[in-house]
């Protein structure tokens, strides 16, 4: 009878292949929607695996969803890889930025992609309420008194325009195509 020896990290590196493939192709599908270089994409999808492999034991004892931390750390990934293209392009070119976020408006840039693709599938009431009440930052009675509704209509369209936000979120992590 022969023992197997098993490598001291045999069980977290099993646990890292489940991750992978659990969620590898969403967040592939996810780094390449903001990616030009499908080879950015996977790099940056590889160090997020990375990360999570430096974090794995307390990832896995956390017992919450992988998902959105691993989409969080991606998207951080992402901005950096960003980051990274502008300082060798501004070292090249000697230029530089006049103004700008500190993350050069990147992080913007992915939220209102996928913002758009969200809204987009939204009821015009949902949508209406939703954009009056967060991006034109008017309180219920105000949008009520704007839209011709009563208050507590306004609450519940928001309540239900969120709820499809979320879940159309979580739909576009899992990998749904963005229509």
């Amino acid at each position: 009878m022969t023992t197997v020896l098993l490598h001291p990290h045999a069980a977290s590196d099993q646990a890292l292949r489940d991750l992978y493939r659990d969620h590898a192709t969403a967040l592939l599908r996810y780094a390449r929607w903001f990616c030009d270089d499908p080879a950015a994409a996977e790099d940056a999808v590889q160090e997020t695996f990375l990360r999570a492999w430096r974090h794995l034991p307390r990832l896995l004892a956390d017992g919450r969803p992988l998902r959105p931390w691993l989409r969080q750390v991606l998207r951080h990934v992402l901005i950096d890889v960003d980051r990274s293209a502008r300082a060798k392009r501004e070292t090249l070119h000697d230029t530089v930025p006049v103004e700008g976020a500190v993350d050069g408006g990147y992080e913007s840039l992915l939220d209102r992609g996928v913002l758009a693709v969200v809204l987009r599938d939204l009821s015009p009431a949902h949508r209406e309420v939703l954009v009056e009440t967060y991006y034109r930052d008017a309180p219920t009675d105000r949008v009520a008194a704007r839209l011709g509704i009563p208050p507590g209509t306004v609450r519940s369209r928001l309540h239900y325009a969120l709820r499809a936000v979320r879940d159309r979120l979580d739909a576009l992590a899992a990998g749904e195509s963005a229509r």
